[in-house]
């Protein structure tokens, strides 16, 4: 898997490409310019939550729906999940004692850094796909709820990224000091 790191992010970019032209060139002119809840890092009050889906309106909601959380969100977070096992792994076979473990060790360890990430961010899809579908299931708990998981996905997505750039610091400062080559 880590031979298809560089497909892999190619695809993974473009992706979260058409997903960001669809939100600042569509989706905030359905909302009068609020940012969507998945791009709230640091999360969203039920108030803000319910002016996001109270701009966006059944029509709005639906066109969201349809071409966000049913299309270019089904697939990103697999996508990018993918993208960073396979990064950890192509980082992590660049030192030593990550190559020395077994294959499936090391697949292993991969998995279990990025599938928190994976589960919160369907989770928060999912909690936030409900609102748009069903305006009514909108109260200030099932908000507040679609809040924590988008923090929390934010959060646990930060984890994967810190052991790749560790992984490669490590590989780069092993290469300059004359070290193991890949």
């Amino acid at each position: 898997m880590s031979r298809h790191a560089a497909a892999l992010c190619v695809a993974t970019a473009a992706v979260f490409v058409a997903m960001t032209a669809l939100e600042f060139l569509y989706f905030r002119s359905l909302s009068g310019g609020l940012p969507s809840l998945d791009m709230r890092l640091a999360g969203f009050t039920p108030d803000e939550g319910m002016a996001w889906l109270t701009a966006l309106g059944r029509r709005g909601g639906e066109i969201i729906l349809v071409w966000h959380y049913l299309t270019f969100d089904l697939l990103f977070p697999a996508l990018l999940s993918l993208t960073l096992v396979s990064l950890i792994l192509a980082t992590g076979r660049q030192l030593r004692n990550f190559r020395a473990m077994p294959a499936t060790l090391q697949a292993l360890f991969a998995i279990v850094l990025v599938l928190p990430y994976t589960l919160a961010d369907y989770a928060q899809n999912f909690a936030v796909a409900r609102l748009l579908s069903d305006f009514q299931s909108a109260n200030p708990d099932s908000l507040a709820f679609a809040s924590a998981l988008t923090v929390t996905k934010f959060a646990l997505l930060a984890v994967p990224f810190a052991v790749i750039a560790v992984f490669y610091l490590a590989g780069q400062r092993r290469s300059a000091e004359g070290g193991e080559q890949s």
